[in-house]
């Protein structure tokens, strides 16, 4: 019910393509039907009323039902274009404000097949899947009865295939999705094999370990080619039953019904259009099995979705402080927290520290010493379990959370990402700053260049200058600096460090 309540903007082209789908199955039931009455015109003493009378009313349905499917289907197909595109839009904003740690405990592949393969069996659980439904359910009570009104005797010996048919589908379905899915799987592992081969190719090349990626992806290929095999073996099997179950229910037919002709109990025409909704009625009952089934995976989907949809972040960002100024006076109070991957490993410990404004302070310790860990709190991408983060003797979690990233800034994001109608003037200083301006300057079309995906055509140097200098064109109040120096050369090192000293009233 909360699908169909997100479809509530599409009511109206629903509406539509419902109106189109009665007159479209209204359309086509009786096409066969007045195909009967024209083979009995001809068998008979011809009339040319009569038979104008059938073609004109066989045209009719025929144009009409064309006609009729193509509007439903357009209304239908722009119905679920626009309800896919607004789940995907909502899920990338509840996804963009959760919080660090729920990205680190959650895979990347997860998170996308949510918004590309999840969001669209959504749509299609509404729009599509009830299209074909009430198609099919409708069309095929309708050619029940006008079938039992030309022959109740056949109409009863064509049912007893239908427990069969069922049987056989509802098995095939089980298993084939099953394999499908693991096919999935497989494809996934084996794209990911071939993905890590290429993103860390550079390894690969300086350990000589080319033909033993080139084994791996080739044996993850061939287990994804097994089971390829057993699908299809599913499917031929259910594909031969299926088809004899039907040869042998069509050859009765035509049997009983040769009999039913020579007692005259109906005619030629008769049953030739019995024949023709027999036809259609057998698979308008495989697609109402296959449908239910469908349907069930994509209320999966929807719960999958509505998951994310309904999370809460676990670190808050409802602050609503924000002064007019602030000093920068930072404070760790007793501080004890472990990250959400490790929740059994304290990185702090009842840890304490004071940053007073103007004033540098440096973090030093071992790796793994909980430094970066400082920053992380301090930027709000974590909430501690306990103790607290001060600002200006304020709870970190009580500033405005666009506020309190304008005066906090990591080095992030690229020189303008998040500013609007940035002047020039302010890049350039805030490149010169961190000792960017002369290679950005060198550059074949310099501050328009472009680098490659992530910064590819960069060194690491000039890659964490730029970093730097993302950083300084906010003028923020409380600057972090993590590993700031790590891949700088002495000169350039105690360049920045030196435009980084000489604004007296930040927090550095």
């Amino acid at each position: 019910m909360r699908v169909i309540h997100l479809y509530k903007p599409d009511y109206l082209l629903l509406l539509g393509a419902f109106v189109f789908l009665i007159v479209t199955v209204l359309c086509e039931m009786f096409i066969p039907f007045y195909t009967g009455k024209v083979i009995d015109i001809l068998g008979t003493q011809y009339h040319w009323h009569d038979f104008r009378s059938a073609i004109f009313f066989m045209g009719i349905f025929s144009f009409g039902s064309s006609l009729c499917a193509g509007c439903r289907g357009g209304l239908f197909l722009c119905a679920i274009n626009s309800f896919i595109c607004r789940m995907k839009v909502k899920l990338f904003g509840s996804l963009m404000h959760q919080e660090i740690g729920f990205f680190e405990s959650t895979k990347t592949g997860d998170l996308t097949s949510r918004l590309s393969v999840d969001t669209t069996l959504m749509g299609r659980a509404v729009a599509l899947n009830v299209n074909v439904l009430l198609r099919t359910l409708i069309k095929t009570l309708g050619m029940l009865s006008l079938m039992f009104s030309l022959s109740w005797k056949l109409t009863l010996l064509m049912l007893m295939e239908t427990p069969l048919t069922g049987l056989l589908q509802n098995i095939y379905d089980t298993h084939y999705q099953r394999l499908s899915k693991e096919v999935q799987d497989s494809v996934a592992r084996a794209n990911d094999a071939a993905g890590e081969a290429v993103a860390g190719i550079k390894t690969v090349r300086s350990f000589n370990t080319e033909q033993s990626e080139v084994l791996r992806y080739d044996n993850k290929l061939l287990d994804t080619h097994n089971l390829k095999m057993r699908r299809d073996t599913v499917r031929a099997v259910y594909l031969l039953l299926r088809r004899v179950t039907e040869l042998g229910i069509q050859v009765a037919m035509l049997y009983c019904g040769r009999t039913f002709i020579q007692s005259g109990e109906m005619t030629t025409g008769n049953l030739v259009s019995f024949i023709l909704y027999q036809a259609d009625l057998a698979g308008n009952i495989r697609t109402i099995i296959y449908i239910f089934g469908d349907m069930l995976n994509s209320v999966g989907a929807a719960g999958k979705v509505f998951e994310y949809l309904d999370r809460k972040p676990q670190v808050s960002s409802d602050g609503t402080l924000q002064p007019d100024t602030l000093k920068g006076h930072v404070e760790f109070y007793n501080l004890t927290f472990s990250y959400p991957t490790r929740p059994d490993r304290s990185v702090l410990q009842s840890f304490s520290l004071e940053l007073k404004p103007g004033q540098m302070t440096a973090l030093v310790g071992p790796s793994g010493g909980g430094k970066s860990t400082c920053v992380s709190l301090l930027e709000r991408f974590y909430q501690a379990q306990e103790g607290e983060i001060l600002l200006d003797g304020q709870p970190l979690q009580s500033y405005q959370h666009q506020y309190l990233h304008g005066k906090v800034r990591s080095i992030r994001d690229n020189i303008t990402y998040g500013l609007k109608n940035c002047p020039l003037e302010k890049v350039y200083e805030a490149a010169q700053k961190a000792n960017a301006h002369g290679f950005i300057s060198q550059l074949e079309h310099g501050y328009d260049t472009d680098v490659g995906e992530r910064g590819g055509q960069l060194s690491g140097g000039q890659k964490q200058r730029i970093a730097i200098a993302r950083a300084l064109i906010r003028e923020p109040q409380v600057l972090i600096l993590d590993e700031v120096t790590s891949c700088l050369d002495t000169e350039t090192e105690h360049t920045i460090q030196q435009a980084l000293a000489s604004c007296p009233s930040q927090t550095l």
